[in-house]
């Protein structure tokens, strides 16, 4: 099974900045990566006027864009799909990162600033790990905003093997 490890944070922290990171870092140590960013306000990947909007808006219920250096997948949802049915598309890596899912029930990295407030939106036991710029009085392990290479040794102890 894919390890699947969601970087969680109020807005404004430094989620995106810290995952650019963590993957670089991953990525060093020749580790495929995949990412997730959940959206709850929804999003728009296609564009008007192009051929995937066309055959989307003529109810195609799923369009994909295939080139020899990337591969989309635009599929028309009812409902939220649930991170594990995204996880179960994504089997050529060694671990998927998420951008959000606070409230799901993958293991936890939270990102805080002492600048945007300083409680944690997650309880310790859904925690992997804390990345902020000041300490917690939690058992839980605490990196600096740059560490990213201390945070991959701990996925890599607990999760990669």
């Amino acid at each position: 099974m894919i390890p699947i490890i969601s970087v969680v944070g109020k807005s404004g922290v430094g989620k995106t900045t810290f995952l650019e990171k963590l993957i670089a870092e991953l990525k060093r140590r020749g580790r495929r990566v995949a990412t997730v960013k959940h959206d709850v306000h929804g999003f728009e990947i296609d564009q008007p006027g192009k051929d995937s909007w066309r055959l989307a808006r003529a109810g195609s219920d799923s369009v994909v864009i295939a080139s020899p250096q990337r591969l989309a997948l635009i599929k028309h949802l009812d409902g939220e799909m649930p991170l594990g049915e995204i996880a179960a598309l994504l089997t050529d890596v060694d671990i998927i990162l998420t951008e959000g899912y606070k409230r799901g029930g993958a293991p936890k990295i939270e990102v805080s600033r002492r600048g945007r407030g300083g409680e944690l939106l997650c309880t310790p036991d859904e925690l992997v790990a804390i990345v902020s710029d000041q300490p917690f009085d939690l058992d839980v392990p605490q990196f600096g905003l740059d560490d990213a290479a201390g945070i991959v040794d701990l996925l890599e102890e607990r999760f990669l093997g």
